[in-house]
Order: C-alpha cells, then structure tokens, then sequence
C-alpha cells in the first residue's frame, strides 16, 4: 500500500489498526499517508499548528511501538491539555508562541494514547485557554470548516475536528469544559462524546479544571473508534480526587448489546428560553426521535425542570471568571514573569481582570450552587428517563470572525457563545455523559449534530444506541469538500 494511498482517508482507526495487525500495511505506510493528507490539506484549514513529522516517523518505525489496540494509528493532540514531553505547547497563547514553550512530560492520557498504539503525528489548533466554542485564536489563526472553508469548525477542539472530518487522520484528542468536544463534532459532522467526570484522568498536572466541568477524550467518525479509545484511557490514576463508577464490562462490547426499549425525553427548545433554536436544528431533533421510535424506543417531550433555572448562570460565569485568572497567573509563574496585557487575548485579559474581584467565599459559594442544582438535574434520570435527546446547538456553523472582540465589547466571544453552550455547558456542570451525533444535514448541507445525555457514569447506555442509530441512518459515506 502506497504512502500517498488516499483510500486510507476514509477508514476509521479501528480498520486502520486492523491493516496493521494482518500486516496489509505498516505504521510506517500510514504515517507517511497521513503526513501528506496533512501537507496536502492543512494550507486549506490551518488545523495542525505543531507539525511533529520526523517524530512520527521515528515512532512509527521503532519496533518498540506499543501493541495497542490503535497500534500504527496516526493521531494527533489538541494544543490544550494533553501535553507531550519536548513538543511545543502554546494553549492558543502568543505569548507561549513567541517564547518557542515546550512541554516538560507527558500527561497521563497522552501516556495512555502511546500506550494504545496512537503515532502522534502532531498537535491542533485552539482557540486561546479554550475560552470560546471556535477556533480563532489571535496565535495562529483561523482553522476554518472542510465543510465550508468561510465557516467555524467549532471550539475549543476545532483543529482535531477539522483534521479528522478532513480525513488526514481517523481519530485526534479534544477536551470539553463547556461542549468543546461536541460543538466541533457537530460543527464537522463527527461523533464527540463528553465522558463522565473523572472517567479520564487530568493528571499528573491537575487534578481537575473548571471546578471539574472540563474532561478530555476524542472527536472520531465512527462511534466504534470512541468506545475503543474509552476503553484504552479510561480509569483512575493516583491521586485523583475523583473517579467514575467502573463499566461493567468493556465499553467496545457496548456496541453489540441491546439497548432495550428505553424512555427518552427530547428537548427542541432552548434551556430557559435563552437562544433561539434554528428551524434546520429543530428539524434534526423531531427527525431523530422519530428514527428512534422506529427503533422501539419510548419518545416524549421532557426535560429535567432544573434546566430552566437561570440561577446556575452566575456560579458558572464567576467559575470561569476565577480560574481564567488563576490560569493568567499559572502561566506567569512557569515563565518567570508576570503576563501582560499583550501577552494573551482581551478577551482573557478583561476575564481574569473581573476573576481576580471574586473573593474566596463567593467562588465556593458559586461551586456549592453548581453542585446543588445538579442534583437537581440528575434527579430527572433517576426518576424513571434513560436519555434526553436535544440539538448539540442552537444554528449550523456559523461564518468565521463573529467571536472577535472589540474595543467596547472584549468579551464579545462569551457573549456569541449562547447558542453553542446552552445545550451542552448543563452537563459539564452535572458531570453527566453526552454524545454529539452526525444524524443530519442542513439544507445547505452543513452538519448538525445531535445530543444525547444519559446518567451519570452510564456512557454503556449512549455507547448501545449511538451504535443502534449509526446503522439506521449510517453517516461514514458523507464527505466534506475538503477532504483526503
């Protein structure tokens, strides 16, 4: 099989790994496949901002190469969270950027990705401290959509999201604080599944971010490759402060299991109203639930209550506000001075300026009001519902520039933001699973993602019938205008 051999493209990781395990094809042949996809394709989106080549190459040739069950896998990392030892690290910052900043070790779950097999063949864009739903930071530029260039692929994972809907690898890291793995796997027609809390590690560097509403995973094309990586970089680690409810059994065997006929509430409607939900998303939620139906499944119209209180939107702003302060003075630590106000985003800038007012009292105060109203939220699940299905966000991708900040308004990118985080900054807050799912299209043939969120730690339950609803209304054979 031939390095320029474009039908790799279209395979998911799990055929990937397969063509190595019958030796139809070496890690080697697919990196190198994969490197000129990127070279052939990234002048077009600007996704892969850390090129790490030769690297891969070595990786891919070592005979050492973990036996995994991604063993030869091109991959690539997100440039935020997920730090690779000596590879540069900029978390969307200029001033990482013009420092050269590279990453002293590994984090946990990049441990695990190597272990699984993954060849790292290079890291993403992202926006700056992952602080907006798109990928424009002021660092590298605009990663723009394969499915329309003028358009976001989403934040904070947009890079991974670009690169894999664009089919340079299968499969490519993305973290989630407030939907950042499922707003871009919406925005690009992938599958994005948010983990339960403390299902994947954030060590050895955090314990938890955001109060604990930030996870990491992948964005794929296959809902096979999600739960096989699951399965490879799940569990807990030492030290931890918190861990998931261990699967019964692997989350692959999910795939094969019958979900039953469950009860499952739909939600077409902004949480409190607060955004107005486009006709084509409106349109993909009836849609899905009639598919499920057809399935056996129960559909009704309901919700969690909880999730029309307006009082969980101050704790969570005074959240970010604080840690976005706290980050600011991290990163002035580590290097040695100070940030200044050049030195990142006004966005991030006037953030942390307002984060630094809330006094310790009133973050701990905010964190208890987070926790509460997710008991109450939860409760819904408890009380008799298996899922609840719900557009990933409020419009298809929107045209790039409509985050930037302004002089007058620096936190214009926070106040865009509604419409891709109503849906999906809930369940962070809860720390309840969630999938984004490709299972429509726009009239204008952009993607438009579907949610579904089930109980906490039950990602076996969405595992079944994602699966269920990826053979009823397959997605693998839609393929963006810009693709390998």
């Amino acid at each position: 099989m031939s390095s320029s051999s474009d039908p790799l493209a279209s395979l998911d990781g799990v055929a990937q790994a397969e063509l190595v395990r019958t030796r139809k094809a070496s890690p080697t042949e697919l990196v190198d496949a994969a490197i000129a996809r990127i070279e052939r394709l990234d002048p077009r989106l600007n996704a892969v901002i850390h090129p790490l080549f030769e690297k891969a190459r070595a990786v891919a040739r070592d005979a050492a190469l973990a036996d995994g069950p991604f063993r030869g896998v091109p991959f690539l990392l997100k440039d935020l969270g997920g730090q690779s030892a000596g590879d540069p690290y900029c978390a969307g910052m200029p001033v990482l950027k013009r420092l050269g900043w590279k990453a002293a070790s590994d984090t946990f779950l990049v441990q695990k990705f190597r272990a699984a097999g993954f060849v790292i063949a290079g890291r993403t864009n992202t926006p700056e401290l992952g602080s907006v739903p798109t990928t424009e930071p002021v660092a590298f530029g605009p990663t723009r959509n394969p499915w329309d260039v003028t358009r976001s692929p989403g934040g904070s994972s947009g890079g991974s999201a670009a690169a894999v809907a664009a089919g340079m690898v299968p499969i490519a890291h993305a973290s989630d604080g407030g939907g950042s793995i499922r707003i871009p796997a919406s925005a690009c027609g992938l599958v994005g599944l948010k983990p339960t809390r403390g299902r994947v590690s954030m060590g050895p560097q955090l314990g938890e971010s955001w109060a604990g509403m930030t996870t990491d995973l992948v964005v794929t094309r296959s809902v096979r490759d999600t739960a096989v990586v699951l399965d490879a970089v799940s569990g807990p680690m030492p030290g931890d402060p918190y861990s998931a409810p261990a699967p019964a059994r692997p989350f692959a065997q999910e795939l094969f299991a019958k979900p039953g006929r469950l009860r499952i509430g739909f939600l077409a409607r902004a949480p409190r109203n607060a955004e107005v939900v486009s006709p084509d998303c409106v349109a993909a939620v009836r849609a899905a639930g009639v598919l499920l139906e057809s399935l056996g499944h129960h559909l009704e119209e309901a919700h969690p209550p909880a999730l029309d209180d307006d009082s969980v939107v101050g704790p969570i702003g005074r959240v970010l506000l604080a840690c976005t302060a706290r980050d600011l003075d991290a990163w002035g630590h580590q290097i040695g001075r100070p940030l200044e106000a050049d030195d990142v985003e006004p966005l991030d800038w006037k953030a942390a300026e307002l984060g630094r007012k809330i006094t310790a009292p009133e973050y701990v105060l905010a964190v208890d009001g987070l926790h509460a109203w997710s008991r109450r939220v939860i409760a819904w699940w408890t009380d008799g519902f298996d899922l609840l299905l719900t557009p990933t966000l409020c419009e298809p991708p929107p045209p790039l520039g409509q985050f930037s900040p302004t002089p007058e308004q620096p936190l214009q990118g926070w106040v865009r933001a509604g419409p891709f985080v109503v849906f999906t900054q809930p369940f962070n807050v809860t720390g309840q699973p969630a999938i984004s799912l490709p299972l429509h299209w726009s009239s204008s043939g952009l993607p438009i993602g579907l949610q579904l969120v089930a109980g906490y730690g039950r990602e076996d339950v969405l595992l079944r019938v994602a699966a269920q609803l990826e053979a009823a209304r397959p997605w693998s054979d839609r393929r963006p205008p810009v693709h390998g």
